[in-house]
């Protein structure tokens, strides 16, 4: 159910409205089908959503999975009925008394929200077995009959509250999927599935990468495995910047409010802040005007980056200021929203600001959109670009906005990037370019970002001394590329599966012994690649090589190298590789030159 119609106008295209009516009028579907099974049940709303539809309902007995089977076979009676969506408007009080009668209260409490003195419902004609219709509040729209919701497929329940109120009733929300063909529900059914066994936070500590604890909510803890590939990605990003001409800093984690307050995230961010009083020397008097000033945690490096500006009188040479950060950020996630990697109270960011004069502004952005093409092709993620203007809580004026967002638009037309208008989600201080990576199951992720300020330079009163030796304002680009690392290692993680390529790799070789008899050449082999800068570990454990080898597989390595007595007596090694298999046998300068090539970073 919703209060208001969605029109095609809604739509980027008509295929996007003829699947959200599909996905709508399967919501009814299923809302039948469970009132068949349940009578007393409560229906709540329904919408179609991202992927497919849910129903919220009210029910005594929580629902299983058998549950869902149940009303699954029922679903499909009625869409082998066929039955029509017919929509009618009837007065408040019809509709209040049909919904009082078939004690529908949530239905009740909808009519009374609804400002129009007609409602609109939806009818679907009495089939076999049924003695009325089945009635539903709903403004639309829906596809012409039932026959259309074929290809669906309920997926999960979980818990949900009546009007998103944790101190109202508690609900049950069924989700489900629909498509237009069986071929595209399949599809969809693959990547769920897919999705599921490349899951970061299954995979990440079944391959010793990182972990969590209860009592450091929203941090991870990075684990020898992984704290290898945080720092193979931090440090291959600080050296590709500084080749860039950026330098980098380090800022302080604690600030005084003065500073959220001057950069406006104290009006505008401080909900997602950590913060604190700070605290006085034991046994000092306050007088009663003594204030108690709040300190914050650093949340985004932007607002030290103004002071590092700021800290000297600057002049137009050396504009592009390029300021490079991987500081440690905090922010008050609330505890439900956080998931594994990808939405955490404390991260570090491949942050960057560069403070530019007007003129530098469309040759600074064409730089950074082949800058984010470079690291994004070499991990082998696709993107889209997208162009966000002013939103409604914009700080400065205008004139001001009109000038950065006609510079955003000018330096994407003049390189030529395909790009889409996302209108009003820009930052409260500019407008931003944002790049949504794709991975390898088509899903997309919001990651780089270049985000144009005009407004935080004023008010940090930033000046430089231009060629005509009077004082100037900088403009500020704000830019990330992974964005956070644990959110970009967890999609990282999700698009290999975990199945990292070599130069990424925390582990690349792995050289393994039959007995101990191979001992002093396997040493040998692993000494030979650790010396040409390649991770490898020796294990000459007792384990039998079958368990060795089983081992190393899961650990998804991508080779192995195996030594017994004929390598011993040769001088080569055995190679297994994760990607092409058994490779058979080769000389170990041969192997080390391999590898060693496949280990260089590729952006």
């Amino acid at each position: 159910m919703e209060e208001h119609e969605v029109g095609r106008d809604a739509f980027e295209n008509d295929d996007a409205y003829k699947l959200h009516c599909l996905r709508h009028s399967t919501s009814h579907v299923m809302a039948q089908a469970v009132l068949r099974l349940h009578p007393d049940a409560k229906l709540a709303i329904g919408p179609a959503i991202e992927d497919g539809f849910y129903y919220d309902i009210g029910l005594d007995e929580p629902l299983s999975e058998s549950d869902l089977e149940a009303i699954e076979k029922e679903m499909k009676r009625i869409v082998k009925e066929n039955q029509r969506f017919e929509q009618e408007h009837w007065d408040k009080e019809t509709a209040r008394v049909y919904f009082g009668k078939h004690h529908q209260k949530y239905k009740l409490e909808l009519i009374d929200g609804i400002r129009d003195e007609e409602v609109s419902v939806f009818k679907n004609p009495p089939k076999k077995g049924d003695s009325e219709p089945f009635i539903d509040l709903c403004a639309g729209p829906h596809v012409m009959r039932t026959g259309q919701c074929k290809h669906f497929k309920l997926l999960r329940v979980s818990g949900a509250y009546w009007r998103a109120d944790a101190e109202n009733d508690q609900l049950q929300r069924v989700y489900g999927t629909v498509w237009p063909t069986r071929d595209q529900l399949d599809q969809y059914l693959y990547r769920q599935k897919e999705a599921k066994k490349r899951d970061h936070r299954k995979v990440g500590p079944q391959l010793g990468l990182f972990m969590f604890h209860d009592w450091a909510p929203g941090a991870a803890f990075w684990l020898p495995k992984g704290e290898d590939l945080y720092n193979t990605l931090s440090v291959r990003m600080r050296d590709l910047l500084l080749g860039e001409g950026y330098v980098a800093v380090r800022t302080p984690l604690v600030f005084d409010q003065k500073l959220w307050e001057t950069s406006g995230h104290w009006g505008h961010y401080r909900q997602n802040m950590f913060y604190f009083p700070e605290s006085h020397d034991h046994g000092h008097d306050h007088g009663e005007g003594d204030a108690e000033r709040l300190l914050g945690l650093k949340a985004m490096n932007c607002p030290s980056h103004m002071l590092v500006f700021r800290s000297q009188k600057r002049s137009y040479r050396e504009l592009p200021l390029r300021i490079h950060d991987q500081g440690v950020l905090h922010r008050n996630e609330l505890s439900g929203v956080l998931s594994g990697l990808t939405r955490v109270r404390q991260f570090s960011q491949d942050d960057a600001h560069l403070f530019v004069t007007e003129d530098q502004i469309q040759s600074e952005i064409e730089h950074l959109l082949g800058l984010v093409d470079r690291v994004y092709s070499a991990l082998d993620l696709g993107y889209r670009v997208k162009l966000s203007t002013r939103p409604d809580d914009k700080i400065g004026d205008d004139a001001l906005w009109d000038r950065a967002e006609g510079a955003l638009f000018a330096a994407l037309e003049k390189a030529g990037a395909e790009y889409e208008l996302n209108e009003g989600d820009g930052a409260f201080y500019g407008p931003k370019i944002d790049f949504d990576v794709f991975d390898a199951l088509g899903r997309d992720f919001q990651c780089a970002t270049i985000q144009l300020d005009y407004q935080m330079p004023r008010r940090f009163e930033l000046s430089y001394i231009g060629p005509d030796n009077a004082p100037h304002t900088p403009v500020v680009i704000h830019r990330a590329i992974f964005g956070s690392f644990e959110r970009f290692i967890g999609i990282l993680i999700e698009h290999f599966a975990g199945n990292f390529p070599v130069w990424l790799a925390p582990e690349q070789v792995r050289v393994m012994t039959v007995s101990e008899k191979s001992v002093e050449h396997g040493t040998a082999v692993t000494e030979a690649l650790q010396e040409a800068g390649l991770k490898a570990v020796f294990d000459d454990s007792d384990n039998k090589i079958g368990y060795k080898i089983r081992e190393a597989h899961g650990q998804k390595l991508p080779y192995m190298v195996i030594i017994g007595e004929r390598e011993q007596e040769e001088g080569t090694v055995s190679v297994r590789s994760r990607d092409e298999g058994d490779l058979g046998s080769m000389p170990v300068a041969d192997f080390v030159s391999r590898v060693a090539v496949e280990a260089e970073p590729r952006f």
